[in-house]
């Protein structure tokens, strides 16, 4: 089993200008001259951790974070104002750009993954390579999945603490009243419905290792912030066309692709996997029994540190 490589620190972080009231984070770790590999976290929302850089073998990799527009470190943190998909993709041009790389390998996870199947097939000649991680498709079935009659039916208990943070004549079109709660005035209407939008997210991507906590019940702003975003690029269907990932994969046969998928990730269930390999029958297909959607866990974090050392074995 291979293991997380050991931390370590940035050699370079800046604030990327992007013409707009969006200053975006990046950093750099690694070996300066080594292979280039942007990291593309999940939510939208989520933001980059320090353990995102320890997938990759920094004698190997030249190893890039940004946090999107509104998360993480980047500013103003939460800001929904030209926040849209096509602006995240842009952002990933100016960095490539900023950086001078030709081109790298692109690794992403979740709504990274959405992510980094849409910038390659905007932006094919970039890429190096895909490894891409617990398949998000941002059809409208994925979002049904999560937020309408699917997942509930495996986590009933916390399900309805969601359906109950609305008041009762909002509760038929669950995503509609979560987003009349965030927008609304009542602070905290707001708060509640954060605050129960996130430990259900907690609940599905954590399955038997969620620890609800009953006995805080204090939302913060930086919540209500951080799922106003993630149900931002919701509402608008992630501004892409239904099924637009899957239907435009044929351009993307030929780039090296590894996909991994957990058979008990309950927020982006495997069928997305298996339709994406089908669309890519090239790509490597791991599905690994026992893991779910998180990046930890032995056998995950194995999958992904073998791919990455794959990759760069094939490159040297």
């Amino acid at each position: 089993m291979n293991p997380l490589y050991p931390e370590l620190t940035p050699y370079h972080t800046f604030f990327l200008a992007t013409g707009s009231k969006h200053s975006v984070y990046v950093e750099q770790s690694g070996n300066p001259d080594g292979i280039p590999v942007v990291f593309l976290h999940g939510g939208p929302c989520s933001g980059t951790r320090p353990d995102h850089r320890r997938f990759f073998n920094p004698d190997l990799y030249r190893i890039i974070l940004f946090d999107q527009r509104g998360c993480g470190l980047s500013l103003p943190f939460g800001e929904l104002e030209n926040n849209t998909t096509q602006d995240l993709i842009a952002d990933m041009e100016r960095i490539r750009q900023e950086l001078a790389i030709t081109q790298w390998l692109v690794f992403g996870g979740s709504w990274g993954a959405a992510l980094a199947l849409l910038y390659a097939q905007q932006h094919k000649d970039k890429v190096l390579g895909l490894i891409i991680r617990a398949v998000f498709l941002a059809r409208q079935q994925d979002l049904d999945w999560f937020a309408k009659d699917g997942a509930g039916k495996i986590y009933p208990e916390q399900w309805q603490r969601l359906v109950e943070s609305l008041p009762e004549a909002r509760r038929d079109n669950l995503m509609q009243g979560i987003c009349d709660a965030l927008w609304g005035d009542d602070q905290i209407a707001q708060r509640r419905a954060a605050r129960e939008w996130m430990a259900w997210g907690g609940q599905v991507a954590l399955g038997n290792d969620f620890q609800p906590d009953r006995k805080s019940e204090h939302a913060t702003e930086k919540m209500v912030k951080q799922v106003r975003m993630e149900l931002h690029y919701a509402k608008h269907h992630y501004f892409i066309e239904e099924n637009q990932i899957l239907a435009n994969c044929y351009s993307l046969t030929d780039i090296p692709t590894v996909i991994i998928h957990g058979r008990l990730d309950f927020v982006c269930p495997l069928e997305a996997g298996y339709n994406l390999h089908k669309a890519l029958p090239n790509a490597e297909y791991i599905f690994l029994p026992d893991a779910g959607h998180i990046a930890q866990g032995k056998d995950m974090i194995d999958a992904l540190v073998t791919a990455t050392d794959q990759f760069a074995e094939q490159k040297h």
